[in-house]
C-alpha cells in the first residue's frame, strides 16, 4: 500500500509541474491540413491513456536529466528528415543509421526513453502505438515541458520497415553549412525559410561537440564569431578536444528565445547558426524572434507540425513494432523461431496491430 500511495503522490507532483509548464507557456493551435491516414483522436478509443503515459515518462526523465529534453529534439529531427518520420533511427543492426557519422552521437538515454514508453503503453493497450507517434508526442512533450510551446500533433504513423540509407542520411543539415545550403537542404524536404529559422531555434536546449564546431576556431579564420567566445572555445576544446558546449549561452536548459539573442550577441555555436543571423534571406526572422518569443513559439510549433507529417507511413504501409523499438517485427520473429527450432517465412511477417 505504501509503494502505491508513493507512486499515486509522484504522478500528482508530475502532474503538476506538466500543467505549470503548460500554464507558463505558449499553447499554439495549429489548424493545417494533416497527411492521410493521420487523426487528431487516433488512439481514443484504442489507447486513450497514451498522451497521459508519454507525458508522465517524459516529465520524469527531465526532472532527473533535463539534457534528455535536446536528445528527444534531435532524434525526432534525425527521424524525421532524411526519409521521413518512421522511427527509422531506432533501429539497431549492421546497416541502422545509428552508426552513421550524423547519428553517432544521439544520446542512449533518449533513445532508452522511447522503448520505455512503448514497454508502458503496451503493456496498457497492448500493440497499439508505433515508435514513431512515441518520438513525436515524447518531443511535444520535452519541449513542453523544458518551457516551450505545447501543440497538438496528429497520430496514427506506423513504424518503418528499414533504416534510411547512407545517402539519405547525409541529406542532413551539418553545423558547418552555410545558409544557401541549409535552405537548399530545407527546400529539398518541402520545408521553406519560416521552418529553417524556427527549427534552427530548436538550438536553445542542448550541446555541441568540439569537431562540429572546430571550424571556426584557429588556425581557421572565422571574423562573425565575438572574439572573446572564439578564445574560451578555443582553450577549451584545446585543452579536452572531446569536451562539449552549451548551445546556447544564456539560458542552457530552457526552451526560449535566447538561442536568437545569442546570434545577435555573435555567439552562436555553430556556422549553421550564425549564419541565419548574417543572411539577408533570414537574418530578418531570426532578428524578429529574438525580440518577440511568441513569434517564435508560434512558427516553431508549426514547424514541428509541418515536420512531424513529413512521408508519413500509414495503414498497412508500416508495422508497430512489439518487441522492441530498436528491432523490426520480422527480425524478433526470425530470432524467436531460430531459437525454438522453428522455420520463420515471410508469410509470418505481417503487420503489427490494427489500431
Amino acid at each position: 500500500m505504501a509503494s502505491s500511495s508513493s507512486r499515486a503522490a509522484a504522478v500528482l507532483v508530475l502532474a503538476i509541474s506538466f500543467a505549470a509548464a503548460l500554464i507558463s507557456s505558449a499553447t499554439v493551435t495549429v489548424n493545417e491540413p494533416i497527411a492521410d491516414g493521420l487523426s487528431w483522436s487516433f488512439y481514443d478509443a484504442s489507447c486513450p491513456s497514451v498522451e497521459g503515459t508519454v507525458r508522465w515518462h517524459v516529465t520524469e526523465a527531465l526532472r532527473r536529466d533535463i539534457g534528455i529534453a535536446a536528445g528527444l529534439i534531435r532524434i525526432f529531427f534525425h527521424d524525421c528528415f532524411p526519409q521521413g518520420c518512421d522511427a527509422s533511427v531506432l533501429l539497431s543492426g549492421s546497416n541502422s543509421e545509428q552508426l552513421e557519422v550524423p547519428n553517432q552521437t544521439l544520446r542512449p538515454e533518449a533513445l532508452k526513453l522511447i522503448d520505455d514508453i512503448r514497454a508502458a503503453l503496451h503493456r496498457a493497450c497492448g500493440p497499439k502505438v508505433s515508435c514513431a507517434d512515441i518520438t513525436t508526442l515524447a518531443t511535444r512533450d520535452a519541449v513542453v515541458a523544458s518551457g516551450g510551446p505545447y501543440f497538438d500533433v496528429p497520430l496514427g504513423r506506423r513504424d518503418g520497415f528499414a533504416p534510411a540509407s547512407s545517402d539519405l542520411v547525409g541529406t542532413l543539415p551539418a553545423p558547418t553549412f552555410d545558409v544557401p545550403a541549409l535552405i537548399e537542404a530545407f527546400k529539398n524536404r518541402s520545408l521553406d525559410t519560416a521552418d529553417l529559422v524556427a527549427l534552427s531555434g530548436a538550438h536553445t536546449v542542448g550541446r555541441g561537440h568540439c569537431a562540429s564546431f572546430s571550424d571556426r576556431l584557429p588556425p581557421n579564420v572565422d571574423d562573425t564569431i565575438d572574439p572573446a567566445f572564439r578564445q574560451k572555445l578555443t582553450a577549451k576544446c584545446a585543452k579536452d578536444p572531446n569536451a562539449n558546449q552549451v548551445l546556447d549561452v544564456r539560458t542552457p536548459n530552457a526552451f526560449d528565445s535566447k538561442y536568437y539573442s545569442d546570434l545577435l550577441a555573435k555567439q552562436g555555436l555553430f556556422k549553421s547558426d550564425q549564419g541565419l543571423m548574417d543572411h539577408p534571406a533570414t537574418k530578418r526572422m531570426a532578428t524578429r524572434f529574438s525580440l518577440n518569443q511568441g513569434a517564435f513559439f508560434d512558427q516553431f510549433a508549426r514547424s514541428m507540425v509541418k515536420m512531424s507529417q513529413m512521408d508519413v507511413l500509414t495503414g498497412n504501409k508500416g508495422e508497430i513494432r512489439r518487441l522492441s523499438c530498436a528491432v523490426r517485427n520480422a527480425r524478433a520473429a526470425a530470432a524467436s523461431s531460430a531459437a525454438a527450432g522453428l522455420v520463420h517465412t515471410a508469410a509470418d511477417e505481417g503487420l503489427a496491430a490494427e489500431a
